[in-house]
């Protein structure tokens, strides 16, 4: 049954590409409201291609903001299984456009890469799967399993509403697995299956001082400085060994065990001191950059500001000093608690003679992780390696996807992240792009997936 979809993709490959250039065309940037019809039209674009494909059940559901498309495929029979596929067609902003080689809205093909916003993240990925549904119907006339479609238009804005349609609306969404593509392999051509990603939470630290700047000759030495108080607070957070010091913040941590330490070894991982500029790695004591990076939690301060901020010398000591931090999880840590732990460290650590706000980051997601020998899991990893001519390597990503999360809560399904990214896609940058090997061997992948998915 795969050989004829094979043969279709091959044979039309080039008239698959200009469908694709269409979709990445569209601006469908979901932050700026002046691209609200842009995202409508996105949404209409896979709206007409499932109907062209021929899905049974096609429609566009109003969400409160940006729509979902959601479809649905049951022709495969009782016997099957159904597949929920979750992408998103909505696209991060293009800024700084005048780092862009070439229009980020009008696709163009360098050097084996489709360069376009989206290209990537999401809408390349996403593409693949209809054009892989297309290529079964288009030839067999069926789809070796049934399928129901997820793609929203708001991931880049925190898919606000879409816990709320997936919870309220839980059998129209139920099935059996679900598969994402929104994620990426560790390297170019090197089949990659992601079975786990860190959770997501986070504060903002305001530290009040004076109820205005003050004049530093005048009350130095009597009045606390705001950005030293937040910066004694921040140092109070982690050591030098990379260990997080907040009092309870690894007690629900789950062990790193043997097994995983040894598929983290085997993965073949990038060069940081190459891909980043920096001369040196710093790791949690006791686990290598790859373990701290793809299966240990992490602090980080994301910005710190406050004072004078522009050029030569105000000599003042500044009213207030705010810093921004976020924590990825592994499994077993509650981004609730971890919060709360967060802000009694805070509170704790303080110096007298200024106040401190906490604020509690609104978006947070408990880390996922499938076991790597699950069936469906298996099944992906041997199609993976047939396309790409590897063996697939198994890893952790550091990154975090909420309805990951979500859908495992709602639904408690087995979920199958199959990317097909690159490292050096450049994702939410200028110049974004994918490579046409991904396209080709990723379309190749998903093929002898779903014709592997219903085997015994």
């Amino acid at each position: 049954m795969s050989e004829k979809a094979l043969a279709y993709l091959k044979e039309n490959r080039e008239a698959l590409l200009k469908r694709l250039n269409s979709f990445l065309s569209i601006p469908s940037v979901s932050t700026d409201s002046a691209h609200k019809n842009d995202v409508q039209e996105a949404a209409d674009f896979i709206v007409t291609y499932l109907n062209d494909i021929g899905f049974e059940k096609v429609e566009k559901q109003e969400t409160g903001g940006h729509p979902l498309v959601y479809a649905e495929y049951n022709g495969a029979g009782s016997e099957a299984q159904t597949v929920l596929l979750y992408g998103h067609y909505d696209v991060q902003p293009v800024d700084p456009i005048e780092l862009w080689d070439s229009n980020p809205f009008e696709p163009e093909l360098r050097d084996g890469r489709i360069y376009a916003r989206g290209s990537s993240d999401d809408k390349g990925q996403v593409f693949m799967h209809l054009a892989v549904f297309e290529a079964y119907m288009k030839t067999e006339g069926k789809l070796p399993l049934n399928v129901k479609i997820c793609i929203e238009g708001e991931e880049e804005i925190g898919s606000e509403n879409l816990y709320t349609i997936l919870r309220d609306k839980k059998e129209l969404f139920a099935a059996d697995f679900a598969v994402i593509s929104d994620s990426g392999m560790v390297a170019k051509n090197q089949p990659t299956i992601l079975y786990g990603l860190k959770g997501f939470t986070g504060i903002e630290i305001t530290v009040q001082g004076p109820d205005h700047d003050l004049h530093s000759g005048m009350y130095g030495g009597a009045i606390r400085n705001p950005i030293m108080a937040l910066n004694h607070i921040l140092s109070s957070m982690k050591n030098e060994e990379e260990v997080i010091t907040v009092d309870g913040f690894y007690d629900d941590v789950e062990p790193l065990t043997d097994g995983e330490r040894k598929l983290i070894a085997e993965v073949q991982g990038e060069d940081y001191s190459q891909a980043t500029g920096v001369t040196d790695t710093a790791s949690e004591k006791g686990y290598t950059p790859k373990e701290h990076t793809m299966a240990r939690p992490t602090f980080e301060i994301n910005g710190i500001y406050g004072g004078y901020q522009g050029e030569g010398t105000k000599t003042i000591i500044p009213s207030s000093a705010t810093a921004k931090i976020t924590c990825r999880l592994v499994p077993g840590q509650d981004p609730d608690q971890i919060q709360q732990l967060l802000k009694q460290h805070v509170i704790k650590a303080a110096p007298s003679g200024v106040t401190v706000e906490v604020k509690k980051e609104k978006l947070s997601a408990k880390a996922y992780k499938v076991e790597p020998n699950h069936p469906l899991i298996q099944k992906a990893a041997s199609s993976y390696t047939k396309a790409f001519g590897k063996e697939t390597v198994y890893v952790r990503m550091g990154g975090s996807i909420p309805v990951v999360e979500w859908i495992e809560a709602i639904y408690n399904m087995p979920i199958v992240l199959l990317g097909f990214g690159t490292p050096d896609d450049r994702l939410h940058s200028p110049n974004e792009s994918f490579p046409l090997d991904s396209f080709d061997k990723g379309m190749e992948t998903l093929v002898y997936y779903w014709n592997k998915v219903n085997e015994r």
